[in-house]
């Protein structure tokens, strides 16, 4: 609460000075009359506290979500944008910018040394971008990135503890590896948003455990106005734009049933729930009022990960959100990968069709339709 201090010395003064005598001679002063005589001395300065209202939550409120994110790595060999990555978030920066929270997928260790977890081959990679890339997410403007994905551990606990503390020295929350940091809260302009993250490792907090999703999401509702969910799951690669019906598997892993999971966490509690994890995106859902993207695809992906074709799609996603978190309306903002670079602007409007197309394929129960400029409009 708020407080306005004011001073009434002049005030208090004036008072006092009224109701003090004249003094005539021959005239007395009523019986009733008390006589209270004012100096400098007998008057102080009184402060008086006056409680000033709460500023009101804001009634629109402006999520920006992203998909993958590895700006470049230094393993196995040197792969690093030009200018030092300064112009990756060239196109994209002022919507992550403008929006009130912004969150995206960190696909990979920020550190600069350490061991590999994995043996590189045609099937397993390791990102490591340098450290001082990551001032680079801050100017961007993301507020919350997930580490629950395949690539967080790619350099250990040391990798781990290493992204921790560049993104902690950005003043960016994460969450997502088991055992480490379980959820955040960021508020923003009165509003808390809280947030959390899950994938399919080992190392995660994983989606396949209802019962842990539920916990998350009811410590949060305790602690937030507005609450969103990270996940990384599903198959990878172009013959997986598709969001299928039940459990994906992919390389022997169990990468989750993706709609059983974000209507879970809808019901219990979620505002908005975003996905990554298949390289290319998928459909986007409105379920009880509350908005679904269950993949954003690779975003700012410059090297290391195919960018042909609809791999290189990287869109925006804005959504406008009551501050009860029901969903108003949004819009999905066409970039397009160049390697080296990163998301460029679309003239084409390509990334809204394919996103359209899928939507109305894979969830035709979907409360939001989109048209063919991206507007993601209630039906």
């Amino acid at each position: 609460m708020r407080y306005m201090r004011i001073n009434l010395f002049l005030f208090v003064a004036g008072i006092l000075l009224a109701c003090s005598p004249t003094q005539d001679a021959g005239k007395q002063m009523p019986a009733s009359s008390v006589y209270v005589p004012v100096t400098s001395d007998t008057v102080a300065s009184t402060v008086v506290e006056v409680a000033e209202p709460e500023k009101a939550m804001p009634d629109t409120l402006t999520i920006a979500m992203t998909g993958d994110i590895m700006m470049g790595t230094t393993f196995p060999s040197v792969m690093l944008p030009a200018n030092d990555g300064k112009n990756l978030f060239r196109d994209v920066k002022d919507l992550l910018v403008n929006a009130d929270l912004a969150v995206g997928n960190l696909e990979g260790a920020l550190c600069d040394g350490g061991q590999s977890t994995k043996k590189v081959s045609n099937v397993s990679y390791a990102f490591r971008m340098p450290t001082r890339f990551a001032p680079l997410l801050k100017d961007a403007g993301y507020d919350f990135l997930s580490m629950a994905n395949n690539h967080a551990n790619d350099f250990g606990t040391e990798g781990i503890e290493s992204t921790e503390r560049c993104l902690k020295e950005q003043d960016i929350r994460f969450s997502g590896i088991t055992g480490r940091v379980r959820s955040a809260v960021v508020e923003r302009n009165g509003v808390r948003y809280g947030l959390c993250a899950f994938g399919h490792n080992g190392y995660t907090m994983k989606h396949n455990d209802l019962s842990l999703v539920k916990e998350v999401i009811d410590e949060l509702r305790q602690q937030s106005d507005i609450v969103v969910v990270s996940f990384h799951g599903g198959a990878e690669g172009q013959s997986y734009s598709h969001l299928p019906q039940g459990r994906e598997i992919f390389l022997n892993e169990d990468r989750g049933s993706l709609r059983e999971f974000a209507h879970f966490c809808i019901d219990n509690g979620a505002d908005v729930v975003y996905g990554h994890g298949p390289h290319v995106v998928r459909c986007v859902e409105v379920y009880q009022g509350r908005f679904i993207a269950y993949s954003l695809g690779n975003f700012c992906t410059p090297y290391g990960i195919s960018l042909k074709g609809i791999s290189g799609y990287a869109p925006v996603v804005t959504i406008q959100i009551g501050n009860d978190g029901r969903f108003l309306g949004g819009k999905i903002h066409s970039f397009i990968q160049q390697r080296g670079l990163g998301p460029r602007k679309d003239e084409t409007n390509a990334v809204p069709r394919q996103m359209k197309m899928l939507s109305d394929a894979d969830v035709p129960q979907s409360m939001a339709r989109i048209d063919n400029k991206g507007n993601i409009i209630l039906k």
